[in-house]
């Protein structure tokens, strides 16, 4: 892969994929325009910071979806490098291009996320969230991959049902029939051994009859009316209903310039980029925010590098082979004979003595609450700056050959 140059291929251009390498950077023409005229209105031709908090902020104000489709362009080469290093360190039958395509449709994660006053730099807290995200999935999917179709309906919850039918494209009244049928499923069809839940072999004839008796009576209490149905009916909806949900834990891969479903002529891009007025430029407020942000990082790497250096010895080493050498906490736990649990606490110890210090240096130069909602902010901003002090960010990987 090489690296793009100029800010407008920066923020308006994707990854390309031949087979499971990096073939070319695919240019969005509304995203190239868009910068374009960014660009002609603006003194800040080449500062790749200006841009991406500009992006992020017009996304925090205006819910814009060009701005998120800015974004994304931006973050292509940090998501390619995450997916492809997580390839190398796992054993996974999914390709770096399904690494890349699951962590970057979950770009919302990163924009919800990242908080410039406290965030160094947005693609150091892309690389941190992405990484995350492909964790997230391979743990989901071996879950997945172990449980039957009828072991899977009996470990999702409800809400996880719902967001699953939702995202599968099923209307509220299909999805209020279906979640009523898995109800009644759960209540006649409980395993007998919770060890072998996720193995849970196909209801008989018999217990399809009940769940379809158990779902009639239901049925008519419920406010909305919802039609009869039959052993076979349950059987059909329940198949669906975990069809969703397998696909809403691990979905197939989606390119944002292939055409949409039902509209060939067009790309996905085209339908974020409706309706969107690009605003005029407000120089000085993005500015200042800008400069804000690059001195609050300066401070807050400060702030933590003389809090690393009060630490002892033994929790420096911890930190620098944890962080720098990349071992996981077993590894540390067997190189010093201890149990993991020994190595967790002892990091999670020295990562509240550093959050300490950030939250003091918060409340009183930021004039911030520290609520738990912030601390867990901060939290990630404290794993994302030890990344970023013990490792370099991952585009410092060696070019592809």
């Amino acid at each position: 892969m090489y690296s793009r140059q100029h800010i407008i291929e920066i923020f308006s251009t994707f990854v390309l994929f031949k087979g499971d390498v990096f073939d070319r950077w695919v240019t969005d023409s509304k995203l190239r325009r868009s910068m374009q005229n960014c660009l002609e209105q603006s003194s800040f031709q080449e500062s790749e910071t200006f841009w991406a908090i500009y992006w992020h902020r017009i996304w925090q104000t205006q819910a814009s979806p060009m701005a998120v489709a800015h974004i994304t362009a931006y973050l292509q080469e940090v998501c390619y490098w995450v997916a492809r290093k997580m390839k190398m360190n796992v054993l996974s039958q999914h390709s770096i291009a399904d690494f890349f395509q699951t962590a970057i449709a979950r770009i919302d994660k990163v924009l919800r996320g990242f908080n410039p006053q406290l965030s160094s730099n947005l693609k150091t807290y892309a690389e941190f969230t992405f990484s995350n995200l492909i964790k997230d999935l391979l743990r989901q999917q071996q879950e997945v991959d172990i449980c039957s179709d009828w072991g899977l309906l009996h470990k999702v919850s409800q809400k996880r049902l719902v967001e699953s039918l939702k995202q599968g494209g099923y209307p509220s009244q299909i999805i209020a029939r279906y979640v009523l049928v898995w109800n009644c499923f759960l209540q006649v069809y409980a395993p007998n051994n919770a060890a072998t839940a996720h193995k849970l072999m196909k209801p008989d004839n018999a217990t399809l009859q009940a769940i379809a008796k158990l779902y009639n009576t239901e049925r008519l209490s419920q406010s909305s009316s919802h039609p009869a149905c039959t052993p076979e009916n349950v059987e059909s909806w329940l198949i669906a209903t975990a069809k969703a949900v397998r696909f809403y834990e691990y979905p197939a891969s989606v390119s944002l310039d292939v055409p949409a479903p039902g509209q060939e002529t067009g790309e996905l891009l085209d339908r974020l980029s409706n309706d969107f007025q690009e605003s005029v430029l407000n120089e000085i407020i993005i500015q200042e925010e800008v400069e804000n942000v690059t001195q609050q990082s300066r401070e807050i790497n400060r702030i933590l590098s003389d809090a690393l250096a009060k630490l002892d010895t033994t929790a420096q080493v911890l930190l620098q082979t944890y962080y720098k050498q990349g071992l996981t906490q077993q590894d540390i736990a067997q190189h010093l004979g201890v149990k993991q649990y020994t190595v967790s606490r002892q990091l999670t110890k020295i990562k509240k003595t550093l959050l300490m210090e950030l939250a003091q240096w918060s409340q009183k130069t930021l004039h911030i609450s520290v609520t738990s909602d912030v601390i867990d902010s901060m939290s990630n901003s404290l794993e994302e700056w030890l990344i970023a002090h013990y490792r370099p960010l991952i585009l410092s990987s060696p070019v592809e050959s």
